[in-house]
C-alpha cells in the first residue's frame, strides 16, 4: 500500500472514482457445489432419475438453453460465457481450488496463496484508501469454506474483511490526522530493530497493515463504497435483498453484496470475493433450487447489467462457481451428491469473448465430453484480463524459490482471449 505521506493520502481522496483502464475481478463463490445439471447444463434426453424436474428455456444466444428458474440470465446470455466442462475439481468442501486454482497437496513452504493475495502482491493498491483485495464473505460455520489464505504471498496481502464490527472501527474517534501521523512515526521507531530479526515476513505484514489502516482512517472512500444507502432506490430494487439468514453451514444470500462488490471495484479495489448461499443439496435438491436460483438470477443479472451500464464491463471480470458439481443420479432423498468429475462456471466481462458455451459433458452430465477445462486455465485467463503475464510473473515462496501464479501447463483460454 505503500508508505505514503498524509498529504498524498488526502490528495488521493480528492480523486473521484477509479482510474480509466484499472482492471479488477469479482469472484462469486457458491459454497457447497451447485448442481450443474439443474442450472447451466440441463440433460433433457437423460433418464428421469438423471434429468430431474426442471425444464430448459432458450436464451438470447441461439442454441443455448439454461434452467427455467434463471429467466433474467437467459435474456442476458450474450453478456456472459458458460463453461460446462470444469474437469479437475476434488471432493473437498472447501474454497481452496476456487480461490487458488490449485489442489491443497502438495504445497510449497508458506502454502498456495489466493488469487486475490497474488493480485495484491503483484499490482498493489490503486488507491491508498482502498485495499487491493477485499473479502465480503463471512466466517462460515464450516471453516474449510474459508480455508484459502494469502499463503507465501504474505499476510500483508490477505483480504480485508469489512464485517460489521470492522466498520465501527474505521473511524477516527476524535483522533486528529496529525496525531495519527505522529503515532505512525513512533511505531516505526519502536519496531525498527525487530525487522532485522524477523525473517517470516510477519513484521512486513504488520507494517503494511498499519499503512492500510492509516489510509482507510484518513479517507471516506472505503466506507462510502460499503454504504449503499445513497444508491438509487430503483437500483437497490433491481438487485433485491436476497435472504439474510445463513444457509446451511455456509453463507447468507445477500444480493446487496453483489452491489457492494461493484462499488468496491469502482472505488479502486482490484479483487473482491463474495460467498453466496449453500449449495450442498444432498436432499431436497429441487426444493432448494426453487428457493435459491431465483435469488441468484436476480443478483447476478443485476450485477451484469450494472457493470455494462456504468462502462465497467470491459475492465471488470466476474467469475461464478463452486468447488465441484453434483452427481448425475438423484439419490433416495431427492438430492444430488458430490461430483468432482464435472462442474460449471460462468464468466462475465473483462474484455473476454461473451455469448458462448465452452465445453460439454456426456449425456448424463457425469464427465466432460468436449474441451475439458482446468481451474488453472480460468485463473490464467483472469490474470490475463488484469494485464498480468502468467508466463513471466512469479512470487517467491518462503524458501525464496520463485513460484508461477498458475499450475504448470495452464494458459489463458484462447476461446476467451485469443
Amino acid at each position: 500500500m505503500g508508505g505514503l505521506a498524509l498529504p498524498q493520502l488526502l490528495q488521493a481522496e480528492s480523486h473521484s472514482g477509479r482510474l480509466a483502464g484499472d482492471k479488477a475481478v469479482i469472484m462469486i463463490y457458491l459454497p457447497g457445489g451447485p448442481p450443474h445439471q439443474d442450472t447451466f447444463d440441463l440433460k433433457t434426453n437423460a433418464p428421469s432419475e438423471i434429468r430431474g424436474e426442471f425444464r430448459p428455456i432458450s436464451t438470447s444466444v441461439p442454441g443455448t438453453q439454461i434452467c427455467e428458474l434463471l429467466p433474467q440470465l437467459a435474456r442476458q446470455a450474450r453478456e456472459y460465457t458458460i463453461i460446462r466442462s470444469i474437469a479437475d475439481a476434488v471432493d473437498d468442501h472447501s474454497d481452496f481450488m476456487c480461490q487458488t486454482g490449485r489442489r491443497k497437496n502438495p504445497q510449497p513452504p508458506g502454502g498456495w496463496p489466493t488469487m486475490g493475495a497474488c493480485v495484491s502482491r503483484v499490482l498493489g493498491a490503486t488507491n491508498p484508501a482502498v485495499p487491493a483485495f477485499i473479502g465480503l464473505e463471512p466466517r462460515m460455520q464450516h471453516r474449510p469454506y474459508n480455508a484459502a489464505n494469502s499463503g507465501y504471498a504474505g499476510v500483508a496481502n490477505e483480504s480485508f474483511k469489512p464485517a460489521a464490527d470492522a466498520k465501527s472501527d474505521m473511524v477516527l474517534n476524535g483522533i486528529t490526522t496529525d496525531r495519527l501521523g505522529d503515532r505512525k512515526q513512533l511505531l516505526a521507531a519502536v519496531d525498527h530493530f525487530r525487522r532485522d530479526v524477523d525473517s517470516t515476513g510477519l513484521m512486513a505484514g504488520l507494517d503494511s497493515f498499519n499503512q492500510t489502516a492509516l489510509g482507510m482512517l484518513t479517507s471516506s472512500r472505503l466506507l462510502s463504497a460499503l454504504d449503499i444507502k445513497g444508491e438509487d432506490p430503483r437500483l437497490l430494487e433491481r438487485y433485491g435483498k436476497g435472504d439474510a439468514k445463513v444457509h446451511g453451514d455456509a453463507a447468507p444470500m445477500l444480493n446487496e453484496q453483489f452491489l457492494i462488490a461493484r462499488r468496491l471495484v469502482e472505488a479502486g479495489a482490484r479483487f473482491v470475493t463474495v460467498a453466496y448461499g449453500f449449495w450442498d443439496y444432498h436432499g431436497n435438491n429441487f426444493g432448494n433450487a426453487r428457493n435459491d436460483l431465483p435469488l441468484l438470477d436476480q443478483a447476478l443479472s443485476a450485477l451484469i447489467e450494472d457493470l455494462r451500464q456504468r462502462g465497467l464491463d470491459r475492465d471488470v471480470s466476474v467469475v461464478v462457481w463452486g468447488e465441484f458439481g453434483r452427481s448425475p443420479r438423484i439419490n433416495k432423498d431427492a438430492g444430488r451428491d458430490h461430483w468432482p468429475g464435472a462442474s460449471c462456471a460462468l464468466l462475465v466481462g473483462g474484455g473476454m469473448k461473451m455469448g458462448q458455451v465452452i465445453g460439454a459433458t456426456d449425456r448424463l452430465g457425469g464427465e466432460p465430453s468436449e474441451r475439458p477445462v482446468l481451474f488453472g486455465e480460468v485463473f490464467a485467463t483472469l490474470y490475463h484480463c488484469l494485464g498480468i503475464d502468467v508466463n513471466k510473473v512469479t512470487i517467491p515462496d518462503l524458501t525464496g524459490r520463485p513460484q508461477y501464479l498458475i499450475p504448470d501447463g495452464c494458459q489463458p483460454m484462447r476461446e476467451l482471449v485469443g
